[in-house]
């Protein structure tokens, strides 16, 4: 194939790349490992909006820390355009476009991590509900933002299968590394579409 990069420029690219996938690890890690998780009480919405007031500020947090995260992998996808452009300009075009699809879902999505803090902020206008229904949509939109997250990984999962391929293609990585990701792009699909046609099977918490 032939190269539009040099070897040095590429090793850069690489190393830039490997470590915004670190920086989006932590993040995004934080905030759906550590931040959701210990907030959300499946099926008690009352024990959840409960959480989310008393931790506002962690869950606020959260937000920004996933913001990071997707700002994060729009620079991944430049990089590895750049660097799987020789392989194959075509697919390297539309590996990013998907990668850049999920995380546009993503950014849009985190209105649903947001809702219910304001929700249960106390806000004047909200007197018009009832605790409970504002701790029952506090809680429908966490499930929203869920299903938000499965919607994306459509995506992602397209992009992991394409990438997977170039990257068995290049030069620049391993191999084993292409087939991994090939590998992992079906688990994203069947992660996915069986939330939405099968929600017995694999429920969303």
């Amino acid at each position: 194939m032939t190269n539009d990069i040099d070897h040095a420029t590429a090793l850069r690219y690489a190393r830039i790349a490997g470590i915004l996938y670190l920086v989006i690890i932590v993040c995004a890690g934080f905030s759906e490992g550590f931040v959701r998780a210990g907030a959300i009480v499946p099926g008690d919405a009352a024990a959840t909006a409960d959480n989310i007031v008393r931790s506002a500020s962690l869950f606020r947090l959260g937000f920004a820390s996933d913001l990071i995260a997707f700002l994060s992998d729009i620079a991944v996808a430049v990089l590895l355009y750049a660097l799987l452009k020789p392989v194959n300009q075509t697919l390297a075009l539309l590996t990013v476009f998907f990668r850049l699809a999920q995380s546009a879902i993503l950014g849009i999505n985190l209105l649903n991590h947001f809702t219910p803090i304001m929700l249960l902020s106390g806000t004047g206008y909200l007197n018009a509900f009832e605790p409970a229904q504002l701790q029952a949509l506090a809680m429908l939109f966490l499930e929203m933002h869920g299903y938000g997250y499965l919607i994306s990984g459509v995506f992602f999962g397209l992009h992991c299968f394409f990438l997977g391929y170039l990257l068995y293609r290049s030069d620049y990585f391993p191999r084993i590394l292409g087939i991994l990701m090939v590998g992992a792009s079906f688990a994203y699909l069947i992660d996915c579409f069986t939330n939405f046609l099968a929600p017995d099977l694999a429920p969303v918490t």
